[in-house]
């Protein structure tokens, strides 16, 4: 009966909506992902689902198909403008994950060898693409045992990540505060936060552009889509060939997909081809990021619990190392470029935990360390900016290009 597509589709999604549940009571402290992963693998130990099921649906096959158009939209993510305006974050945040990229390789290939180094490298860098990357490149070398690593990894991060990114960020806001946020003149931060409470997309581009309404209207592009076009079959299409293009150059090429989306997708958005939020504006960056987790638990089908007990130490030494790699390079490029560390670094931890995780931290500190509603305001307008812009520049490009360069190097 389990076999019915439908029922496959009921049993994932629950198993999403719980993880959901669990991270908004938690106030993302606990990822949902680490829910959903738990959960299917402990359905799959105790013989409720027979592992083939999931690997062998439509599902997996229509989520394989997914990736590359989702990750042509990660390149439409941040306009050109919040390159020029949060420039400080992105070399931050970059710097944080490629130096934990290369102390984790420097400090996990002589304790565990070079395979592992690189199945935990991606997932810390970033986010559930960059899982993705990496156990497909697992896969096609015959390391399918490995893929439990990156899997716990992407499951475990944001419980390490986001109480260190709290501690340091809690204390620049008490510096920030008691240095007078909330008078007239401030400290110069970001501009104030536009809350768009009508548009969920809208709100994160608005926040993480620290701009207000009238100023979202990107310039106009050479290549642009004219607006009666802009529909979600045509986006779509759009989205498709753009992943189409990247899997032809993968072949031709040798390097990896996954780095010609993203730049397919970039260049597609600077140009006009991909409107900024391409899928999101297809309204289907939801149920594809669905099938890409279909995808992920897949590729766990096959992981026992010896697996797991046996992946458990090698995963704790990478999240400690590529923790301490990210605040190293986010400490370091923070005072190159005239910032606090204790500002610098949270945005760099970003790679651990993305958004909303950064969201809510940030309104948890504000709301807690102001004194009054000025406070509050302008300790949210001086973190939230750099944070989530942050979030978005390791999850859409550093641990996409790290993942997609280091599996072809196994």
């Amino acid at each position: 009966m389990l076999d019915n597509p439908v029922y496959v589709t009921a049993i994932i999604l629950a198993l999403l909506a719980v993880g959901e549940l669990v991270s908004i009571v938690t106030k993302a402290y606990v990822p949902s992902l680490l829910v959903a992963f738990l959960g299917y693998l402990g359905l799959i130990w105790t013989g409720v689902l027979p592992p083939s099921l999931v690997p062998e649906s439509a599902l997996a096959t229509a989520g394989s198909v997914v990736v590359g158009a989702v990750i042509t939209h990660m390149g439409t993510l941040i306009p050109a403008r919040q390159i020029r305006e949060q420039w400080k974050a992105i070399l931050i945040a970059l710097a944080g994950a490629v130096l934990a990229a290369g102390l984790l390789l420097a400090v996990i290939t002589p304790i565990f060898g070079y395979a592992t180094a690189v199945a935990g490298t991606g997932p810390v860098t970033g986010g559930i693409i960059a899982y993705v990357l990496t156990a497909e490149g697992l896969a096609a070398r015959g390391l399918d045992d490995l893929v439990v690593i990156p899997a716990l990894v992407l499951g475990l991060q944001s419980l390490v990540g986001m109480p260190l990114a709290n501690v340091l960020l809690r204390r620049y806001a008490v510096r920030f505060r008691d240095a007078g946020a909330g008078s007239a003149g401030g400290h110069g931060g970001a501009p104030p936060v536009t809350m768009l409470p009508d548009d969920a997309g809208a709100l994160r581009t608005a926040a993480a552009a620290g701009t207000s309404r009238t100023s979202l209207a990107a310039p106009r592009r050479p290549l642009a889509l004219p607006e009666r076009f802009s529909e979600p079959t045509i986006l779509l299409l759009l989205l498709f060939v753009g992943s189409a293009v990247a899997t032809f150059l993968d072949g031709l090429t040798g390097l990896n997909y996954g780095i010609y989306c993203l730049l397919i997708g970039l260049g597609g958005q600077l140009l006009g081809i991909f409107p900024e939020r391409s899928m999101e504006k297809a309204n289907s960056f939801g149920i594809g990021m669905i099938a890409v987790v279909v995808v992920v638990l897949a590729s766990m089908s096959e992981v026992t619990f010896a697996d797991v007990t046996r992946a458990f130490v090698p995963v704790l030494v990478i999240l400690v190392v590529g923790s301490v790699g990210i605040m190293i390079g986010g400490a370091l490029v923070s005072r190159l470029l005239g910032w606090d560390p204790y500002r610098g670094m949270p945005v760099a931890l970003t790679a651990l935990f993305g958004f909303p995780g950064d969201y809510l931290l940030c309104q948890e500190i504000a709301r807690s360390v102001g004194r009054d509603e000025d406070e509050r305001k302008a300790i949210l307008d001086e973190i939230l900016t750099p944070m989530l812009v942050g979030g978005f520049a390791t999850v859409t490009t550093s641990s996409i290009v790290i993942a997609s360069i280091l599996v072809g190097t196994i």
